[in-house]
């Protein structure tokens, strides 16, 4: 019996201590952060959806943790990629909104800009993206190859990125083109088959040294296109719908197959893989969208384009086998700009002299600890109009236009945001105001005025063009 005691007892610690050999054979962690266009809390199965089937994501939310009160960066493209690459706040980040950039692209970072990707390549990580860039063409300061990434495959412009069915890609900053392909959404190659096989064949390619991925795939954004309704292809639906919920399910496929060639590759137990949308809600709720798949089945206000907590929390998972818990939910709140810093420290990276990021390391918190304390979140949006939303505590106060009143909300008790309590709490309207003027720099083109006059001649040049082809 004693030796049967044993026995047990050594191979109970065998498998502790294999479990535990990722965090102490010596090698960096791979990175991998997949961030999907448009993704809500309400399109997963694991957030409460019942008509789309996402048994892949459902399944990475039971083996790891699933995050409730997880910020995008700010509610549209460009400015939520940008926190998250650069991590800071869109009161510091040097894009605060979509800016189309003739002839193709957007506003690009400046070359002083720092981002996570070179942080890593400084601690020995080969870095990718693939899928959409939206940050700089390749011939600007912005470029991801002048920022960082030793490869990137997809789209660069997101207004290209509309297109599934594209009528060229690039790969390294070089065009190629999809011969038979219209970019209207009739063609013979879905872009997303292409760009899943460069992120497999990449990731096989790298599987002996450190690696950050960032895949910024593009599904579900619209137009929504796909290839294959599959089993949606038969529901009483409008065509619409049944694309939607088949881009969402072709996401769970893709990044299920990721995720099996880690375990493949024996790298699951060494890789942190975190999953976000870039946004919350896409849909108004009224819309037929909206009504059909219950986006804001969590009662929260707002979507897209906005700063309440519908338009900022998005669906959030990660998954580390052995270091992040499995099953775990959690409200405590972290935002994209958390992610540099938590990157940094998990490669054991040096950040720049003179870089200080606005976010704070999750390490801590993704292995099972309490989410970092902070003074407050911020927001700031340049749309049509600007926009201004602070969190401090489970205060939310929120400027929908810069000559409005500031509203101000207790996240505890309302998180639908439906009642406005400013007028009874003064001080914590004064208190929101003074850290709304105090978490942001000006900058020439994002004047919370309106637009810059540089963006309007843009905007106005954009449409001249768009008007005459």
């Amino acid at each position: 019996m004693n030796r049967l005691l044993l026995t047990l007892f050594l191979l109970s610690s065998f498998v502790a201590l294999r479990g535990a050999s990722a965090a102490t054979s010596g090698r960096q962690p791979n990175i991998i952060f997949i961030l999907s266009d448009d993704l809500a809390q309400g399109d997963v199965g694991a957030y409460g959806q019942k008509l789309i089937q996402t048994p892949r994501l459902d399944r990475m939310a039971r083996e790891g943790t699933r995050y409730l009160q997880a910020y995008c960066g700010t509610s549209v493209c460009a400015p939520s990629r940008t926190s998250l690459m650069t991590g800071l706040h869109s009161g510091h980040a040097p894009v605060r909104g979509n800016w189309e950039v003739p002839v193709e692209g957007q506003l690009p970072l400046p070359a002083s800009t720092v981002t996570v990707a070179q942080i890593l390549k400084t601690a020995g990580y080969a870095t990718a993206v693939m899928g959409k860039w939206g940050m700089g063409m390749f011939d600007t300061t912005g470029s991801p190859l002048k920022k960082g990434f030793d490869h990137h495959f997809g789209y660069n412009c997101q207004r290209h990125a509309h297109s599934y069915f594209p009528t060229y890609l690039y790969n390294d900053g070089a065009r190629f083109d999809l011969p038979g392909n219209d970019g209207v959404g009739v063609g013979a190659t879905f872009a997303q088959d292409l760009i899943q096989a460069d992120v497999l064949k990449w990731v096989r390619a790298k599987k002996d040294q450190p690696f950050f991925l960032y895949y910024a795939i593009t599904l579900p954004h619209g137009r929504h296109e796909i290839d294959d309704l599959g089993i949606y292809a038969d529901k009483p639906w409008p065509a619409p719908q049944k694309a939607y919920a088949a881009q969402v399910t072709r996401l769970d496929r893709d990044i299920g197959q990721l995720l099996d060639l880690l375990a493949e590759l024996k790298l699951d137990q060494n890789t942190l893989v975190m999953l976000a949308g870039d946004n919350g809600s896409s849909f108004e709720p009224t819309s037929p969208m909206g009504q059909l798949f219950d986006q804001a089945g969590n009662g929260l206000r707002g979507y897209k384009r906005g700063l309440y907590e519908g338009a900022l929390r998005q669906a959030s998972l990660a998954r580390w086998p052995g270091t992040i818990p499995a099953g775990r939910v959690t409200d405590e709140p972290w935002a994209f700009w958390d992610f540099l810093p938590t990157a940094a420290e998990l490669a054991g990276a040096t950040l720049p002299a003179g870089f200080k990021p606005d976010g704070l390391s999750l390490v801590s918190f993704l292995r099972g600890g309490p989410a970092p304390s902070r003074e407050y979140f911020y927001w700031e949006l340049h749309e049509q109009r600007p926009l201004q939303a602070l969190r401090f505590g489970n205060w939310k106060a929120v400027k929908p236009r810069h000559d409005a009143a500031t509203e101000l909300y207790d996240l505890a008790t309302d998180p639908a945001e439906a009642k406005n309590l400013a007028a009874q709490k003064p001080e914590l309207v004064a208190r929101a105001e003074a850290l709304m003027k105090s978490a942001r720099t000006e900058d020439p083109n994002w004047p919370l005025t309106g637009r810059a006059a540089d963006r309007e001649a843009d905007r106005l040049k954009n449409t001249k063009k768009k008007s005459s082809d």
